[in-house]
Order: structure tokens, then sequence, then C-alpha cells
């Protein structure tokens, strides 16, 4: 029998409000076609006014051909997102938050070819809030849906570079891929590690470029150089799709390739 065709995962940055869900409104289809890929994973925990998800807003990101959408630290900011967690199995929250906090932190999900893709979103603990290990929490899902999937990505939303690093060699060969979420800049890092899982720092982000992190540049340097609180606004301007592109192999589960990437989101 011929070998399986590699699966092609499509993941993409913090999508940063009106701005950001503009952009893959009107690119996405498009790539999809081009990059022939089979399953679309997108960070969406900014995509509701540059901080935090409404229902609605999931249901338009899901509608336009986002198969899962993955969170952070923001998901929380709207009350309304509670209940949808609880219903809406392709919308993840950090799986290592404590029990009895809404939602799911990992699902399997099924391309049209039906491969089966294992989805893992957890949260880092330096500089974030105290949460468990997500080093332990990676432990339990793998082994949960190794028996469902040969195919593992996992979002893993931490501010620092070191722990995300970390958590990729630490489950080096377990997974397919660890890509990191959370500071919307793009690293230059990706590769595929030793024991055959690909890896990327960071993802970057889906939406306007001249500014400070997806804010208004002049609001975000006044409080730098003030250190006065103030107000953020989603920028305005040119706009940029940016993710990375996994190549799996669906027997092994392996990592073939891993490219990160930034399209035009005009």
């Amino acid at each position: 029998m011929p070998a399986e065709r590699p699966v092609r995962i499509l993941l993409l940055g913090d999508i940063i409000g009106k701005p950001g869900r503009r952009a893959l409104g009107k690119h996405l289809p498009g790539l999809v076609e081009e990059l022939d890929v089979d399953l679309v994973v997108a960070n969406a925990e900014n995509a509701s006014g540059g901080l935090g998800l409404t229902p609605k807003v999931a249901g338009e990101l899901l509608g336009m051909g986002i198969h899962v959408l993955t969170s952070g630290n923001h998901i929380w900011k709207h009350k309304e997102i509670r209940p949808y967690l609880e219903d809406e199995p392709r919308l993840l929250r950090p799986a290592n938050y404590p029990a009895g906090a809404p939602g799911r932190g990992s699902g399997v999900y099924t391309t049209a070819a039906g491969i089966e893709v294992g989805v893992i979103n957890l949260e880092g603990q330096l500089f974030m809030s105290p949460l468990p290990s997500p080093f332990r929490e990676a432990d339990r899902l793998i082994e949960r849906l190794r028996g469902r999937a040969r195919i593992i990505v996992v979002d893993f939303h931490a501010e620092a570079t070191s722990e995300k690093r970390a958590l990729g060699l630490y489950l080096d060969g377990r997974i397919t891929a660890l890509v990191g979420t959370h500071t919307h800049v793009p690293t230059a890092d990706a590769e595929v590690l030793p024991q055959g899982s690909g890896y990327l720092t960071d993802l970057g982000m889906c939406g306007p470029t001249d500014s400070v992190i997806g804010v208004r540049k002049e609001q975000a340097i006044s409080r730098f150089v003030t250190q006065l609180p103030s107000s953020f606004q989603v920028a305005r301007g040119r706009l940029q799709i940016q993710g990375a592109l996994v190549t799996a192999d669906p027997a092994s589960g392996r990592c073939l390739e891993i490219s990160r990437h930034t399209w035009p989101g005009e």
C-alpha cells in the first residue's frame, strides 16, 4: 500500500482584535489552498478588542476556516466565554489551570482525510500567574492522547524563551511539534529537534505591525516613558499574518519539517 500523505498543519500566532480577524478573513482561505493545509490552529486570546475573546468572535473565527482555537491568560477577560468554553470543544484554554476551571485544555481533531490530530494548550509559569507545572500536565495529556492520535501539537503560551525551549526539549520525541505564543514577536529558531519534534519559540501575531505587539505605539511608548497607567487600543495600519507550517508523518507522528512564515494581511 502507498504511504499516507504527510499532514500539513498551519499554526497561527495571536490574533489581535478586529484588524487580525480582518486579515485572516481575507487571506486564510487562499493560504489553506496554496499551502495544502489539513488543519488550522490559531491563538485567539486577544481576538476581541485586543484582549480576551467573546463567543461571537470565537464563532466568527471558527466560521472562517480555523479548526482549533487556543488561548492563554487573557481568555478569562470576558465572563461570557466561560460557558462557551464548556460547550465548544474547538476552543481550548491552558490545560494546567487548577481543577474547576471551565473548558478543556486539549482535544483530538480529525482532518478531511480522516487523520486524528491531538492539540494541547499550556501556559507558562515564569513571569506569569502561579499555575501548576506545564511539564507535568504535558506528561499526563500526552499519555492520554497517544492512544487516539499519533500527531500531537502543543501551543505553549508563555513569556520566557528559556521555559519554552526547556519544554520543547523535554517533550522532544513525544510530540510532533511545540510552538510558543504570547509575546507576539516571531522568532527565527524553527527547527526539528534531535528526537524528531518540531520547535519554534514564538509564532508572532496576526494583526497590525506598525505597533508595539499590536497596541498603538504612541500609547505603549507613553507608558514606558512616563510610567503612568494608560489604556491601550489596537493599532491600525499595515497588517501581517504570522505563523508556522508543520509537516508531519501520519504513521510515526514525527515532524518532517517546520517553517515560519509572514504573509501580507492587507
